[in-house]
């Protein structure tokens, strides 16, 4: 009933005040903690959703603002006054007038401290905003002002002390309930525990917000926490898990998250998770299909891609209406259809091709690996900022080197070593990397780490599989983080 009569008194404040001068009317009409005890209820009622409260709370930090501004050192003397200072700089207040503020009042040397490191948190100086707070115990003092200390602290402390900063967000949601404050907890806690490689608390804290904060504005951060925590532990969490969080979130949205968790993976190369997500979304709740998405075909042919049913896949892709797909997923569709294509090309080759004598002389194979290097199906692919193609160690189409052969100059090795696809390089980097250029003869060859060891009889559709794998990680870079 309280609640209720302070949030009708701040509601009668803002359009009293609607056509005056906020400072003058908020300095005659409420102290400093009852104004920013209605901006705290406010802000309860946006975190549960109520996203039409949001002009009001930006009316109440403005009226907050000029009667901290206005607040002389009598107003201090009341500590719920000078707490609700520091509530007020900790929701989000000016930086500038709590300094100000703080400087006319006189309280205990704690209060002063805390101040100091909230207006250093305020103004984007950690490292001073840690060494201020993190001598006081957020349990220690009155629970309204400790559940955001709490909570400041744990943000602070998230990159360098990821339990400590759990410790202190499980602090921040015991002393305030039900609140933003909680809600910011909770969505801080996901994105730690999945950077923690803790299943079990990123689970458990999903779980949660779901539950109590789905629609708060500030969802979107969550999902973008929770689809990147799926990823980071798909390993360690089970598709059980994933499925039992997003059952409760309402349909749409559900979809939109496994649309997310689906390209990703895919783009990653989690074929079974990218194949799971893209199945949840294509069937919807309760077997309400979404098989005419284009998203859902094109993440459910990235997954599924094999050369076994390499026909069918491309076959599905080329009915996908482009018209309805991002920038980013028309990118990754033109991959997709490369990938597709550098599959066939070998299977043909292999078909129709003899087995070429140990003696061919270098023009020859020189010859061959230019005309493998204009393959049109690399001629689609859209430029990628600074990637360097790999050069594989020995190609796939030459024959095993005998033990006894003499070693090979580098002049040689590098006429003999066919290039691989090329990928269009933006001018810059192609002036500072020329492709021509040969390495080093004591550099090492670079490997990358997700590619597979070299051996002497390699499959030829492997190693188109590979090749064109390496040219959709470079064209991920284009890519943007989520579908619309």
């Amino acid at each position: 009933m309280r609640a209720r009569t302070v949030i009708g008194g701040a509601i009668a404040l803002l359009l009293l005040g609607a056509g005056s001068s906020p400072a003058a009317f908020a300095q005659d009409a409420l102290q400093p903690y009852q104004l920013v005890r209605s901006l705290q209820l406010v802000q309860d009622r946006i975190a549960g959703g109520d996203h039409a409260a949001l002009p009001m709370q930006a009316k109440l930090l403005e009226m907050i603002d000029a009667r901290m501004r206005d607040a002389n050192a009598e107003d201090f003397k009341e500590p719920k006054n000078f707490r609700a200072l520091l509530v007020y700089g900790m929701s989000g207040g000016n930086p500038v007038t709590v300094a100000a503020a703080a400087s006319r009042a006189v309280t205990d040397p704690q209060s002063l401290a805390i101040a100091k490191g909230v207006v250093a948190y305020l103004s984007g100086q950690p490292a001073q905003a840690i060494e201020m707070l993190k001598p006081i115990d957020p349990m220690s003092v009155p629970a309204d002002l400790g559940a955001f200390l709490a909570l400041v602290k744990g943000s602070l402390l998230a990159a360098d002390d990821p339990s400590a900063a759990l410790a202190l967000l499980d602090e921040a949601r015991l002393l305030s309930p039900g609140t933003l404050v909680e809600e910011a907890a909770l969505r801080r806690s996901v994105g730690i525990a999945a950077a923690q490689g803790d299943a079990a608390r990123f689970a458990l804290a999903s779980t949660q917000y779901v539950a109590s904060f789905l629609y708060s504005p500030y969802a979107s951060q969550f999902a973008d926490a929770f689809v990147s925590g799926v990823i980071t532990l798909h390993m360690a969490i089970s598709q059980d898990k994933i499925a039992d969080i997003t059952s409760m979130m309402d349909p749409e949205r559900e979809k939109v998250i496994y649309l997310r968790i689906a390209r990703r993976a895919a783009i990653d190369g989690m074929t079974e998770l990218s194949a799971f997500a893209s199945a949840k979304a294509e069937l919807g709740r309760n077997g309400d299909g979404n098989r005419d998405d284009p998203r859902t075909q094109l993440y459910s042919s990235l997954s599924t891609m094999t050369s076994a049913n390499v026909d069918e896949v491309r076959a599905k892709l080329g009915k996908i209406d482009r018209g309805k797909l991002s920038q980013g997923d028309r990118d990754l569709l033109d991959a997709a259809q490369a990938v597709a294509g550098e599959v066939m090309a070998p299977v043909k080759a292999a078909a129709n091709a003899g087995p070429k004598p140990a003696t061919v002389a270098k023009s020859d194979e020189a010859k061959s690996a230019t005309e493998a290097s204009a393959d049109p199906a690399n001629a689609d692919l859209p430029p990628v900022e600074g990637a360097i193609p790999d050069k594989p160690a020995v190609a796939a189409s030459d024959p095993p080197v005998a033990a006894s052969d003499p070693p090979v100059a580098a002049s040689d090795q590098a006429k003999d070593t066919p290039s691989p696809p090329a990928v269009p390089q933006p001018a810059q980097a192609s002036a500072e990397t020329p492709a021509s250029t040969p390495a080093p003869i004591d550099a090492a060859p670079v490997v990358q780490a997700s590619a597979p060891a070299t051996t002497d009889a390699q499959d030829p559709i492997d190693a188109a599989v590979t090749s064109t794998r390496r040219q959709l990680d470079q064209i991920d870079q284009l890519l943007g983080a989520a579908p619309k």
